[in-house]
């Protein structure tokens, strides 16, 4: 041990005494390890964010949307023959008749429309839904109220706004009870949200105005149909079971015979959140991967460096073997004193990925999330490449002939 720490210590005065060459040899280390330790915290930072805004929506909710990505013979055969799969109040009635394992049910049509009042105008997210809409996608009512029953049965023109639409056309003026225009029609506003930020791709939740689903149907689109059917489970155990069940449901009232494929899709948030995770999962390893290749480049500069120091330290080297040391000895010293550097480079390259993440956290839309494993694998991954780097200048030093050494100039 006491041979060991010495080692390490005249391994440190060797990089003491070139310190602008051995940062620079560290320079591809500290890239390597700095990119890598980033890249999986965007990519841990990115999975978080998904659960935080599955399970801000709610952990047991069901999503039905028309077509089947999967079967696309299907979608082919209806594009073809001119009809179009969808979903109407047909589909929603028969769920709401028939589910035993779902609380709750609410159409959803979204689109795009113009929303102005006075003389200031945007364009925003439109989000139609029922009463229930509310519930099911966890929103909280700022001020006013939401849309009713009756509001929905009678195709009222009234509106909730989020909070980025209400910045845009009223500043500080309070909104409830003013007549705003979407697509030059008159609506009601009787309510804002509480704000929600942005979603996991970054979107602004809060800028959308939301309105009875029969009114974007009849008032706005002309429409019969939905975007989607959101559906509620009794519970998150029952989820995957109540997804089933809404499947077998619409097999059945849309008359879709056994072998079949279905006209629509049925997804739960715990499928979603599992694709979702894949995907991040991937791109996050993929990213790693292309950033550790200055890994690699780091410890070709390591190896060359070592050369260099085993040529500069020829002398030295004849003069240790002279006075009893063996090969074994020589051998240990330089592998000591390349993995010391690159395990100085990681280091430095940790903290320079902590800088990075937390102006990446500050100053854009990613969040990042540092946390050990990363830490470890990129040090344990810096200290193999010093390893392997390292091994051939020191088997060249300890190979050294002590008396061609010592005539060395």
């Amino acid at each position: 041990m006491k041979r060991f720490l010495e080692n390490i210590k005249i391994a440190f005065q060797a990089l003491a005494l070139n310190k602008m060459r051995s940062f620079l040899t560290m320079l591809g280390i500290i890239i390597g390890v700095g990119a890598v330790v980033a890249m999986l915290s965007i990519g841990t930072g990115a999975q978080q964010s998904v659960v935080e805004s599955v399970q801000g929506i709610g952990s047991n909710l069901i999503i039905i949307s028309p077509g089947n990505p999967e079967g696309s013979d299907t979608g082919m055969e209806m594009m073809l023959s001119g009809q179009q799969s969808k979903l109407d109040a047909g589909d929603l009635e028969a769920i709401k008749r028939e589910a035993t394992l779902i609380t709750e049910a609410a159409p959803v049509i979204f689109s795009s429309s113009v929303v102005s009042y006075s003389n200031k105008s945007t364009r925003t997210s439109v989000y139609a839904s029922s009463e229930k809409g509310i519930e099911l996608y966890n929103m909280d009512i700022d001020r006013g109220k939401f849309y009713s029953s009756s509001d929905v049965s009678n195709a009222s023109n009234v509106a909730v706004i989020g909070q980025t639409t209400v910045k845009k056309l009223f500043n500080n003026i309070d909104p409830i009870g003013k007549i705003i225009k979407i697509d030059g029609k008159n609506f009601k506003v009787i309510g804002t949200l509480k704000p929600r930020g942005t979603d996991m791709f970054g979107n602004d939740q809060d800028d959308f105005t939301s309105v009875p689903v029969t009114t974007a149907q009849e008032k706005l689109y002309g429409i019969d149909s939905y975007n989607m059917i959101l559906a509620q489970s009794v519970g998150e155990e029952e989820i995957d079971a109540a997804s089933e069940e809404v499947k077998s449901i619409l097999r059945k009232y849309r008359n879709i015979r056994f072998g079949e494929k279905d006209d629509f899709s049925v997804r739960n948030q715990t499928q979603i959140l599992e694709i979702i995770s894949v995907i991040t999962g991937i791109f996050t390893i993929v990213i790693a991967g292309i950033a550790s290749i200055s890994l690699l480049v780091g410890g070709i500069g390591i190896m060359n460096i070592m050369l260099v120091s085993v040529t500069e330290r020829t002398r030295e080297i004849g003069i240790r073997k002279a006075s009893g040391a063996k090969n074994k000895d020589i051998l240990i010293q330089f592998l000591v004193e390349s993995i010391v550097l690159s395990i100085t480079g990681g280091i430095f390259g940790i903290l320079f990925a902590v800088l990075v993440s937390a102006i990446l956290t500050r100053f854009t839309i990613l969040d990042t999330s540092i946390t050990m494993t990363p830490i470890i694998i990129a040090l344990s991954f810096s200290s193999a490449v010093g390893l392997f780097f390292g091994i051939y200048p020191a088997m060249r030093a300890a190979r050294l002939n002590p008396i061609d050494a010592l005539r060395y100039e």
